[in-house]
């Protein structure tokens, strides 16, 4: 009997191998590594990546040279002997007009201006996002429309009128104007953000909190914000990057003892003192874009996810 059931346990599987082998491979084929769609697809976004990496390379050698080697002309060889002495002077030492302490000075007055500004506007966005999207009230869809629009009003057309108003209250020239305008030119397309991602979440979580007896902070903080990870990443992305990098508010609304590090930047660069020093100017470039790219590496798929869901509804 023990052979009989072998026999037909062996029979069974050659049956099995016989049908798969008749019906041919089951699955997806599997495709070529070098199809001429892979070499397209993967060639076009190598010479992307080299078109885009190429001048930062250019850079990073630059400023690690001294000025001797920089006369030579070759900008793309990399340097016969490492120095940081141009690091070091674009830190602590360049010219920024009547201040010679380098960019150390507009760094820790961007850092001043960046901190309140991202704080307050995300702060504010974020629940005035989740009103309009949870909370209707009468109107609540032409003030947003009112709201949008202002996002895509060239900011050229506003300085006179925000210097008249600074002034007014006292605050033209100083940080504190400069974190004003800052947080309130951040607001329309934060709130369309926030208001977008409040908006894809589940409405049957917020009914349901309604229905406990739940308010509205308490549904904020308890229920909407910890489920907002994502779109506050790019809240902060957005609002990091747009106010570290800022030249225009800077130049206008303040004055030189509070420049931020980018106007700082442009005036060691196009100062017109003394000989041009290359690598001291791409040193300090560095340093001030150094902000921006670590924000983006730290938090890049989070950025990704997060503008994804706050697009889903309008």
């Amino acid at each position: 009997m023990a052979n009989i059931s072998t026999l037909n346990t062996a029979a069974a599987g050659f049956d099995a191998v016989s049908d798969q082998v008749a019906t041919g491979p089951r699955g997806r084929k599997p495709r070529r590594t070098f199809s001429p769609r892979n070499i397209m697809l993967y060639g076009t976004l190598i010479v992307a990546a080299l078109y885009y990496l190429l001048p930062l390379y250019v850079m990073v050698v630059t400023s690690l040279k001294g000025m001797p080697e920089v006369r030579m002309g070759n900008i793309f060889s990399p340097p016969m002997e490492i120095t940081f002495e141009p690091w070091v002077k674009a830190w602590a030492e360049a010219c920024t007009g009547l201040n010679c302490d380098g960019l150390s000075r507009g760094f820790w007055n961007s850092v001043r201006i960046l901190v309140p500004s991202v704080v307050v506007s995300i702060a504010v966005a974020s629940v005035s996002g989740y009103a309009l999207a949870n909370w209707r009230f009468k109107g609540s869809e032409l003030f947003f429309s009112i709201l949008i629009i202002g996002a895509f009003i060239p900011y050229q057309v506003m300085l006179y009128p925000v210097v008249i108003a600074l002034r007014e209250i006292g605050v033209y020239g100083t940080l504190t104007g400069l974190v004003i305008v800052h947080t309130i030119f951040g607001m329309p397309i934060l709130t369309l953000l926030f208001r977008n991602y409040f908006a894809s979440l589940p409405v049957e979580l917020f009914k349901a909190a309604r229905i406990d007896g739940a308010g509205f902070w308490q549904i904020y903080f308890r229920i909407m914000l910890p489920m907002a990870l994502p779109i506050f990443v790019v809240a902060m992305i957005l609002q990091v990057t747009g106010i570290w990098n800022d030249f225009l508010f800077g130049v206008v609304f303040t004055r030189p003892d509070v420049y931020p590090m980018t106007v700082q930047l442009n005036n060691i660069v196009n100062s017109v003192q003394g000989v041009k020093e290359y690598n001291v100017n791409m040193a300090a470039t560095l340093l001030t874009g150094a902000v921006p790219l670590i924000v983006y590496f730290v938090s890049g798929r989070l950025f990704v996810r997060g503008i994804a869901a706050g697009a889903v509804k309008g």
